[in-house]
C-alpha cells in the first residue's frame, strides 16, 4: 500500500513524495500561475457602481509585483454607533467566484433593506490575486482562510482582521460566503497534500449548498433558518451514506460545523455571536452561476433577518 500512496501523492507535478514544499517548489508553483480574469474589471467596476448608495473604504493595499490590489469595503449610510454591525465577507478563497459575487448582489439588491436597523459591512473580494488566478491560496502558497491569527502570515488575513479589529466586539452576525468546487477535489486538495509532503486521500464533493457552523457556538436554529432560505433558491447537499460531508458529521440537514477560531477561519474574526460559513457547489447540473450568486444573497439575507429577529 505505500507505494500505492506514494503514487497518489506523486500524480502532483509539484515536490517530491513525501516531503513538504521548500522556496524552490512554492517558486515553481508560483510561476505556473497565469491571470484569467480581471479584478479590476470585474470587481472594482462593481464596488464603484455602489459609491452613490454605501460608504466605499479602502482597507488595505496587496503588493505582489509586478501586481497591486487595492481591498474595499461597503458599509452602510447614516451609520450609526447604536445600531448591530453586520458583516459578510466573500473571496477568501479567491477561485469560488459566487462568494464575491453574491457578496456583490447582496450589497447592491439588499445592503439597504434594513436601514435604520443596522450597519452593514460588505467585504466582496478578500483575496483578489486568488481571484484572477482563480486559486484558493495566495502567492505564498497559503490557504487564507487557515490564517485569521494573530501575527499571521497571509497578507489577505491581516489585512480583514485588522480592519475589523475597531468594532469586532460589536459585530452581531458574520456570515462568510464560499464555494466546494469539483477542482477541491482534482487540484486544491492534491496540491495541499503535496505541499505539506502528506498523502493525497480521496474525497467526495457535495451536489449542493451546505453551511460550516461553529463548533463553539453553533446556534443550530440560526443555521437552519438560512438552510430554510437558500432550499428556496437551490438544492441542500445530502449526507454521504456515513452521515458526514467532506468527512465531517452532519449535525442537522446541510450542516456541519468547525472549530472556527481554533482553524483560524474567517468565521472566527468577530465576537459575533451567530456566525456561519455557506458553501454552494457551482458544478453541479442542477445549478447556474445565477442560482449559486442568489443563493448566497439568500443565506446572507436570512442571516442579517435572523440575527436582527434575535438580537
Amino acid at each position: 500500500m505505500a507505494n500505492d500512496t506514494a503514487a497518489i501523492t506523486a500524480c502532483y507535478p509539484i515536490g517530491t513524495p513525501g516531503q513538504p514544499w521548500g522556496d524552490a517548489e512554492k517558486a515553481e508553483w508560483l510561476a505556473r500561475q497565469r491571470k484569467q480574469r480581471s479584478y479590476a474589471d470585474e470587481v472594482l467596476s462593481a464596488i464603484d457602481r455602489l459609491r452613490a448608495r454605501l460608504d466605499v473604504t479602502q482597507y488595505g493595499k496587496l503588493d505582489y509585483p509586478p501586481d497591486s490590489y487595492p481591498l474595499f469595503a461597503m458599509k452602510s449610510r447614516g451609520w450609526d454607533d447604536g445600531l448591530p454591525i453586520m458583516l459578510v465577507t466573500g473571496g477568501v478563497h479567491g477561485y469560488e467566484t459566487s462568494g464575491v459575487h453574491g457578496a456583490l448582489q447582496f450589497a447592491e439588491r439588499h445592503a439597504d433593506a434594513w436601514a435604520g436597523r443596522a450597519n452593514m459591512v460588505i467585504v466582496p473580494c478578500v483575496s483578489p490575486w486568488g481571484y484572477e488566478r482563480i486559486h484558493r491560496w495566495d502567492p505564498y502558497a497559503l490557504d487564507p482562510n487557515r490564517n485569521f491569527i494573530a501575527h499571521g502570515p497571509a497578507p489577505e488575513s491581516a489585512a480583514l482582521m485588522r480592519f475589523v479589529a475597531p468594532f469586532r466586539e460589536r459585530v452581531v452576525m458574520h456570515i462568510d460566503l464560499h464555494e466546494t468546487t469539483d477542482t477541491d477535489e482534482s487540484e486544491f486538495r492534491p496540491a495541499l497534500a503535496a505541499r505539506d509532503g502528506k498523502p493525497f486521500e480521496p474525497g467526495t464533493i457535495p451536489d449542493g449548498f451546505y453551511l460550516c457552523g461553529d463548533s463553539a457556538n453553533p446556534q443550530p436554529e440560526f443555521q437552519q433558518a438560512i438552510i430554510a432560505a437558500v432550499a428556496e433558491v437551490t438544492h441542500i447537499a445530502p449526507a454521504d451514506p456515513d452521515g458526514t460531508i467532506i468527512g465531517s458529521p452532519v449535525v442537522a440537514p446541510g450542516v456541519i460545523e468547525y472549530p472556527v477560531v481554533k482553524w483560524g477561519l474567517c468565521a472566527g474574526i468577530t465576537a459575533a455571536r451567530w456566525r456561519t460559513t455557506t458553501e454552494v457547489y457551482p458544478d453541479s447540473p442542477r445549478a447556474t452561476p445565477e442560482q449559486c450568486n442568489a443563493a448566497q444573497a439568500a443565506a446572507a439575507c436570512a442571516a442579517v433577518d435572523y440575527a436582527l429577529a434575535h438580537a
